[in-house]
This record gives structure tokens, sequence and C-alpha cells, in this order.
């Protein structure tokens, strides 16, 4: 693709439709190392699962852990490869166009500030608070579940700097186009975490709660190893640190100005969940007092059981596994495209990614709703169902899934479309819909709870994350214009009926007895075999281009 001056008007730019061109092969080329690296993760992620809830169950123990976890989780999220790198990147490709000479000084510069800054503070910040849950356990008597879950936080606070670090050293990577090293490191948590249930832990059976401890020191050697993996990369690339940050003072505080309002737009799901978890242990019955009840007018039986904020875990896994393999990744690869049209002024080419981007997400999105809901069942008995984890804590944690998976590809679009808003520096626009999506989701919460148990926490996500993307897609509309309608719509109406023959592939192959070898887990496999060979073939007798572009079919024309 032709390097293209930052002043550079388009209609200046040499062969224009080739470029385009170009570029989209490089997209669906970057497209495929981040999605083939990520199935790999998932599936150690998986793997990582599967001996957990043998190890845990649902439980006291498992419940701490998970909810512990979650925090730091989270602080990456909006720290690390969410706000504060949606909030850079478009300030680091603007450095980078406006810097004439090779080594990019004004760029680097505000890489290093931007790493420099993120470490001390969120350091300050995590000693205070782990000082903070230390000092609090001694409030709560020994055994209680608080106590252990404020030990868990405190233990694993270190990660959330580690890995907040290398997500950040990620973003620089991904904004000059390197994406395979940056895909590989999630893969390193799942290592260190599987190894830790299968050489650590064994030494402290069966205290379960010293398991989770060693777990926990295992997931902050991860972040250590994280961040350490990418460094190189970063140096190979041309990354000097820099001092003398009063020259990108002004893009130090616009990025400041940016994070808060981007953190809490792109961390709306993620804070759900964490809602969706604090309202499931709030609401379930306590273990051991079978004459409890709540402290609410008329004095009503809690409508959850204990294990409930398990469930949401594991079935947060699960369907995580198509929006981590398909959905981050297309916003990880086309958030860079989006700052280049942007920092251009290219508002048309934005505009044909932005509709590239949702023809993308139904095509993945709608199969794997529709595909998660149908093996939902055999899918977690085959995955979870074995050692502590007992065939009806599968079947709790497969109402969650396929709840959940009604969603999926509104989760898939929601990353989309808000980087189509911060490419243009836009920040307040999602943020309101996101919050206003979060005030929906408690509401449906607290009432679908009630005639729906712990499900109804799920379809309060899936519902509210459906009503978010609606109102992004037209606030993008009002913003840059009209998108490609026409094709998305066909687009949708193609995939709809290839997702139909999908069904009911998977659904014929469920109905079958199960086999002898194997049982479940072979009867799955086949069933989704079945299903995605099925969708397929229909998607190429109907000729839907988007699957040639995602497996590569059509760069041979490029």
């Amino acid at each position: 693709m032709p390097t293209i001056a930052a002043d550079e008007p388009p209609s200046l730019i040499p062969n224009p439709g080739a470029a385009r061109r170009a570029g989209l092969v490089g997209l669906f080329s970057g497209l495929r190392v981040v999605v083939s690296t990520t199935i790999l993760s998932r599936f150690l992620g998986m793997f990582r699962d599967m001996a957990t809830a043998s190890l845990f169950g649902l439980g006291p123990v498992m419940d701490a852990f998970s909810l512990a976890f979650r925090i730091p989780n989270l602080a990456r999220r909006l720290f690390g490869e969410g706000a504060l790198s949606a909030a850079f990147l478009p300030a680091f490709t603007r450095a980078w166009e406006r810097d004439s000479g090779e080594s990019k000084d004004t760029a680097w510069r505000l890489a290093s500030a931007v790493l420099a800054l993120l470490a001390v503070g969120l350091s300050l910040g995590v000693g205070i608070v782990a000082v903070s849950c230390w000092w609090l356990q001694r409030l709560f008597e020994a055994g209680s579940s608080t106590r252990l879950l404020l030990g868990l936080t405190a233990m694993m606070l270190p990660y959330t700097v580690l890995i907040c670090l290398a997500a950040q050293v990620t973003a620089i990577l991904h904004a000059r186009g390197e994406f395979r090293w940056p895909a590989i490191v999630p893969i390193v948590l799942n290592v260190a975490w599987i190894a830790s249930i299968f050489v650590i832990d064994p030494w402290f059976e069966p205290d379960r709660v010293a398991q989770a401890y060693a777990l926990a020191v295992c997931v902050v050697i991860s972040g250590v190893l994280q961040l350490a993996l990418q460094l190189p990369v970063l140096v190979r690339l041309g990354f000097r640190w820099r001092g003398g940050w009063g020259a990108v003072g002004g893009e130090l505080r616009e990025i400041a100005r940016a994070v808060v309002p981007v953190a809490l737009g792109l961390s709306i799901t993620q804070i759900t969940t964490i809602l969706d978890s604090a309202i499931a242990w709030g609401f379930s019955h306590p273990a051991g007092q079978p004459e409890a009840r709540m402290a609410l007018p008329g004095a009503p039986l809690y409508p959850l059981a204990e294990g409930a904020t398990s469930a949401i875990y594991f079935g947060e896994r699960l369907y995580h596994f198509p929006l981590g393999v398909f959905g981050v990744a297309l916003g990880t690869v086309l958030f860079p495209r989006l700052a280049r049209h942007a920092a251009r002024g290219e508002f048309e080419s934005l505009r044909e990614d932005l509709s590239l981007g949702l023809r993308l997400v139904l095509t993945i999105g709608l199969p794997a709703s529709v595909g998660l809901m149908l093996v939902a069942g055999p899918l977690t008995q085959a995955i979870y169902a074995r050692g502590e984890f007992t065939t009806l804590d599968a079947a709790r944690t497969a109402g969650m899934v396929a709840a959940y998976s009604a969603g999926v590809w509104a989760y898939c679009a929601i990353p989309v479309l808000f980087r189509g808003f911060y490419a243009v520096d836009e920040r307040l626009a999602p943020l309101r819909v996101g919050l206003a999506a979060l005030v929906l989701d408690v509401i449906l919460n607290l009432l679908l709870i009630w005639p729906l148990g712990e499900r109804g926490l799920a379809w309060s996500t899936a519902i509210s994350s459906t009503l978010q993307v609606g109102l992004l897609v037209a606030l993008l509309q009002a913003r840059f214009g009209r998108l490609e309608w026409r094709d998305i719509g066909a687009t949708a109406a193609k995939t709809g009926v290839a997702t139909l023959g999908m069904a009911g592939a998977t659904y014929g192959v469920l109905l079958l007895p199960p086999v002898a070898v194997g049982g479940v887990a072979v009867q799955t496999v086949l069933a989704v075999a079945c299903g995605i060979a099925v969708f397929l073939v229909v998607a190429r007798l109907i000729g839907l281009r988007e699957v040639d572009d995602l497996l590569g079919r059509r760069e041979r024309s490029v």
C-alpha cells in the first residue's frame, strides 16, 4: 500500500481503489493471524476451565476466586487493552503521521510517557487497595467467604499492573501493524493457570483454600511473562525510551481526558457481568442456613441458590469463546485502520470500513449465537461435568450459556461500533448509550431473577446489549452519514439462510443417540462440525462473500 502523507488529500492518492484493496488484504490477513492464535488460546482456556471446574466445582471457594479474578481482569480492560489503548492509539497514530523524521521521536516519546505514567499510577493504586484488603481481612472470622475474597483479591492485584502494561505495549504493536506476538500473550496466562492446577495445587491437596491462593500466585507470575515477551518485539519495531515529555503534554492531557469516558464506555459489558456476579452473590441463599430469608419487605426467600456466581463465571467463559475469537479480534484489527482514516480525513473510507465491520459481525455473530444456544447443554456437560462439578452444576451453567448466547452477535458488534466513535475522538455519545444500557440491565436483573432465577441475569445482559447496538448504529449514522445498508441487509439475509441450514444440521445430530465411544463429548463435536460444514457449504452456494474474505479465498484476485 503506498505511503500517504497525513496532509495529502484523498483525491491525490495514486490509484485509491488499488490501495484500498491492498489495505483490505492486510486487514483480513491480520484478522486471520489474531483469530487463529486466539482460537489456540481459547482452547487452552477451555481446558483450564475444565480443570478448574473439576478442582473447585460450584462452591464458596470458586465463588470467591472468580469474583477476585474479575477485579484485575476488569482493570486490564479498563486501563490496558480497553480504555487507555482506545484513547492512546488515535493520538499515537496522529503523532506518527505528523512526524516526518525516520526516528519518529514524537510518537515514541508519547509511548514512553504513557507507559511510565501507567506504571507509576497503577502501582500506587494497587498498593493502597492491597493493603486495605489485608487489613479488612481481620474484621472477618477465619474461614468466612468474605475473608477469602479479600485475601485472593489482594494476592492478585499486582497482576493488574503487569497485564495493563502488557496491554499497552500490545496497543503500540497494533498501531505498527504487528498482531502475531500480541495475540500469543493470552496463551501465557492459560499455560501458567494449567500448570498451577496440575503441578502446584496437588501439593496442597485437599486444602481448597490453599490451592486457590497458589493459583493466584501463578496468575501474577503469568503477568510478568506476558509483559516480558513483548518488549523485544517493541524494540525491534524501533522503540527507544524518550524523555522530554513536555513536548507531548497536549497529547497526554487529551489522552487523560479521554480515559475515563472511554473506560466506562468500553467496559460496560464487563461491568454488567460484574454487577451480575455481585447480584448473584448478594441474592444467593447462604450456605448452611436453610431457614434464612432476605431482609426485604415480606421476608421473601432468596431467589438464587449458592453457586450462582460460579455459574455466571463458567457460563461467561463459554459464550466468550466466539466473542474473544472474533469480536475482540475484529475490533483489534479494524481500529488502527479507522484511526488512520480519521487522521487523514478519509471519512468515506471510515464509513465503508464500519459497514464492513458490521457485515463481518453478522456473518460470524448470528450463527455463533444460534449454535451456542443449541449446544449449550451437551457442551457444558462435556466440558465441565467431572470431579467436584456435578451434573446439576452443568445443567445450571448450561442455562446461563444459552441465555448469554442470545446476545453474542451484539457483544461482537459493540467493540466495533465503539471504536468507530473513538477513531474520531467522540467519547461521550457511546458512553451515554452504554450507561443507559447498564441501568436497563440492573433493572432487568432485579425483575427477572424472581421468575427466571440466575438465568434472568444472563437474559438481562443479552437484552440490554441488543438495544445498545441499535442506539449506537443510529448515532454513528448521525455522525458519519448513512451506512451501506443494502450490503448489510444482503449479508444479514444470506447469513440467516446459512444459519438455518447450520441449525438444522446441528439439531439433527443432537437428536441421535450418543455414540458408544466418547458419549456426549463426541456427539457435541460432531454436531458442531456438521453445523459449521453445512454453514460453509450454504454460504458458498448463495454467495456470502464475507466468508470468502475471512477464509482468504478472494485475496488471489486482489
